[in-house]
């Protein structure tokens, strides 16, 4: 694979691969014909595991150099974050059996159907929370494992994206309580939309306005649909993939791009959100914190 497409496949930037390459001899790729970096694809299985490793708050330096089937029994050991869910790991297991077993018999209408029983029985809130946010863990665990094949997460994918669409096209929207206007979007580099519309989600369910562009919007065109739409709100979603620097980059550029009263709300499990303060935006820990902080941006408009 070249360089382009292991970043894109692992997360991890060019950069930080030729620097490894120096400071710790792995990556290791050849040279194809016109004299680029060629990566076996073993290697990039390796990076793969690196990258949900350090995701863990597990440093390079640490495990670059370890065998992969050390790397592979720390991410089993490590096993899914759980920050944002009151279940223990062997509840969550439990409960998220029997979606894991119909994707991997690719039963595309059975998971619907066990999605839309869990919202008719727990309401589209809980499905987001303590259903989809942890199972997105889960399924990537099972990723990085090899119990699951691409193709497969992105089925997953895309059944829980037909959910929530669905899901939110049936509950009412209760006329004079629209407020605040929120933009949606992510950054040209982070492609990841699942967790863009869970956030759609709580704030829809909060009774917010809400205008979503999809993934990777330049950030000018951001500031330009903030002003037509008038925003209140610009919420971005960041996944672990991106690179972070590129996070803080553009955050800061956004916020120095929009008017003061136009607030900026990032979440996400991109480690650096957690890391790092930045100067204007405000970081939510989770999508419940979501409704919280709505609460004081109401109060503090009343």
């Amino acid at each position: 694979m070249s360089i382009a497409a292991v970043e894109r496949d692992s997360g991890i930037g060019k950069d930080t691969l030729r620097v490894w390459e120096r400071r710790y001899n792995f990556p290791q790729p050849t040279r194809d014909a016109y004299g680029e970096r060629a990566y076996p694809l073993e290697q990039v299985e390796k990076l793969r595991v690196i990258k949900r490793l350090m995701d863990q708050r597990l440093r390079p330096g640490k495990i670059v150099s370890l065998p992969i089937h050390v790397l592979n029994r720390m991410s089993l050991d490590r096993g899914p974050a759980l920050e944002d869910t009151d279940m223990q790991p062997q509840e969550v297991q439990a409960h998220l059996l029997p979606y894991l077993q119909l994707i991997k018999m690719h039963d595309v209408v059975g998971l619907q159907k066990l999605f839309s029983e869990y919202i008719s029985k727990q309401g589209l809130s809980s499905f987001v929370n303590d259903c989809v946010a942890p199972f997105n863990l889960l399924v990537g665990e099972e990723w990085m494992c090899g119990n699951l094949q691409v193709f497969e997460e992105h089925l997953y994918s895309q059944c829980v994206t037909q959910t929530l669409h669905w899901a939110m096209l049936q509950f009412d929207r209760p006329t004079g309580l629209a407020s605040p206007k929120v933009l949606l979007t992510t950054f040209p580099e982070e492609g990841h939309g699942l967790g863009l519309l869970m956030v759609q989600c709580m704030f829809e369910l909060s009774h917010c306005s809400c205008l979503s562009l999809g993934v990777q919007t330049p950030i000018r065109d951001v500031v330009l649909a903030s002003q037509a739409q008038e925003s209140d709100i610009v919420a971005l979603s960041f996944s672990s993939s991106m690179n972070p620097n590129h996070v803080v980059d553009g955050l800061n550029e956004l916020r120095q791009q929009l008017p003061l009263h136009v607030e900026v709300w990032a979440g996400g499990n991109n480690p650096i959100l957690s890391k790092r303060q930045i100067k204007g935006a405000s970081v939510m820990k989770n999508l419940y914190s979501i409704h919280h902080e709505l609460q004081k941006w109401r109060k503090s408009q009343a």
